[in-house]
């Protein structure tokens, strides 16, 4: 087989329906298998696998064992020879997979391979590339200079080698993540990624970022972005550096500061109210249900204008769209910061979408 998705769910039922419909449509001229690893979700996701798509390989945990566990009982039961490790609130292209199987064959001494990812608005994340989080770099991003934490010597467009990649999709051949011990089971949750990234690294491959691919990644869906997410993202942190590195006061000292005060500097960002003056539906037929939950005008449109009025909610509908034209369309509109969105996807009486990382993402079903 020539790959195996796997995806870590955790009380995310819509947006793991989503990415599955998602995966699906790429894996169609692919030897491919999907494995989902339930981490003891309190939803009925197990249940929607099971009804919705039986081609699935589901696992289902009894307790929650955290983010590095659980992806490696799913490569335990993997038959490809890639491997993605896949968060279930992200959407893929139906060219995605095919565009990674490619690189590997183009190019030797690969390692982990990355792409770009966007969030629910659109809007580039950062994290999609960085550099080993060195005590200066951490320090620097803490007091608001990112520079050194994320690889910014290539654009959010360019395609080259880096240090560290997300672990919301990571592709790599399974040997190579089996020879560097899989993901470190000391981390429950953040850090993770960089720690497998430096494994990698230091076994003498080559990381590498294709910017020329883009996911949305709705952040925060499994994690909402509280006082726990600073605990553990630091005490991840903690965990890398006592493990590749010397002891360091510096950044010890950051980890109590971080807990201290990250969340205090946090709170005033609460998610505001939408207000939304008008819908706009990509699609090619009308949908009188979602019309009429809506309760306001829903114009029906075959693509985006050049200019979009403030304050307009755009649902695009995967019955008549691919997921490639989803992703293009919302970069293309990102810059519009009154415009939020939403995805109809194939097959599905909801629509689901996130504003921002501090918050849960809505679903509407209808």
């Amino acid at each position: 087989m020539k790959l195996s998705v796997v995806i870590l769910n955790y009380n995310v039922r819509y947006f793991l329906e989503l990415c599955l419909k998602s995966v699906q449509k790429a894996i169609e001229n692919i030897e491919a298998e999907i494995i989902v690893v339930d981490n003891n979700s309190e939803d009925d996701s197990c249940n929607m696998v099971k009804a919705l798509f039986p081609d699935v390989i589901l696992i289902e945990n009894h307790q929650n064992f955290g983010f590095s566990k659980g992806n490696n009982i799913g490569v335990s039961k993997a038959k490809g020879d890639y491997i993605c490790i896949l968060n279930p609130d992200t959407v893929v292209t139906e060219d995605l997979f095919e565009k990674f199987i490619e690189l590997y064959k183009s190019k030797s001494n690969l390692g982990i391979a990355g792409c770009k990812l966007i969030n629910g608005r659109g809007e580039f994340l950062p994290e999609s590339k960085r550099n080993v989080p060195f005590v200066k770099a951490a320090l620097k991003k803490f007091l608001g200079n990112s520079n050194e934490y994320y690889a910014v010597h290539l654009n959010e467009n360019q395609t080259g080698n880096v240090d560290v990649l997300v672990g919301a999709f990571m592709f790599l051949n399974k040997q190579v993540f089996i020879d560097v011990g899989g993901f470190d089971e000391d981390y429950f949750m953040y850090g993770e990624d960089i720690d497998l990234s430096y494994k990698v690294l230091k076994a003498g491959y080559n990381n590498y970022y294709l910017g020329s691919s883009t996911i949305i990644h709705y952040k925060g869906e499994s994690t909402l972005r509280d006082k726990l997410y600073v605990k553990r993202f630091y005490g991840a942190m903690q965990i890398f550096y006592k493990k590749h590195f010397k002891k360091n006061i510096a950044f010890n000292m950051l980890v109590w500061l971080g807990i201290k005060l990250v969340y205090l500097l946090k709170k005033q960002a609460i998610k505001s109210e939408k207000s939304i003056e008008r819908y706009f539906l990509i699609s090619n037929t009308k949908n009188v249900e979602l019309q009429k939950l809506l309760k306001k005008e829903l114009v029906l449109m075959l693509d985006l204008k050049d200019i979009i009025p403030k304050n307009t909610e755009i649902i695009l509908d995967a019955n008549g769209l691919s997921y490639k034209r989803i992703v293009d369309l919302m970069e293309k509109t990102s810059k519009n910061k009154k415009v939020t969105y939403k995805i109809l996807p194939n097959n599905s009486n909801f629509i689901v979408g996130s504003d921002d990382a501090i918050t849960r993402g809505e679903i509407i079903n209808f």
